[in-house]
């Protein structure tokens, strides 16, 4: 069984998301006081601890949750398993489902300046809440 290891959030699009002790997560509409919540198939962004883990050992030890501008960062879930439509609970209220796979990178993030890579678009799943 997963657990979540930090949930993020951040004011406006494009930002780095600072992690936050607990979130509201809403049907239909995504993480309260998240800029990407509303009426959308990426209300909330995932990725799997491991792999931020595999890019704190390649060298940025320091690197935080949110840095790539996750919402969720989950740990024991083999995220690379679930197929669009695929439903995920959170806790014991939050069901979300796989809309994305990736995305496409139009200007390279803080990340990739720093890394000279982003795991967001290759790692990265979108859900919809439910």
């Amino acid at each position: 069984m997963g657990s979540v290891k930090a949930l993020c959030i951040s004011a406006e699009k494009g930002e780095r998301k600072r992690p936050v002790p607990s979130a509201e997560f809403r049907a239909g509409h995504g993480i309260e006081s998240d800029a990407h919540a509303g009426d959308w198939h990426r209300q909330v962004s995932l990725l799997a601890g491991e792999d931020v883990d595999a890019v704190r050992a390649a060298g940025l030890p320091d690197l935080a949750a949110g840095d790539f501008a996750e919402n969720v960062v989950v740990t024991g879930v083999e995220l690379e398993s679930l197929g669009l439509g695929s439903r995920l609970r959170l806790g014991s209220g939050v069901e979300l489902s796989i809309t994305q796979i990736g995305k496409v990178c139009h200007t390279p993030c803080r990340i990739f300046y720093l890394t000279g890579d982003c795991i967001m678009p290759r790692l990265g799943l979108f859900a919809r809440v439910h």
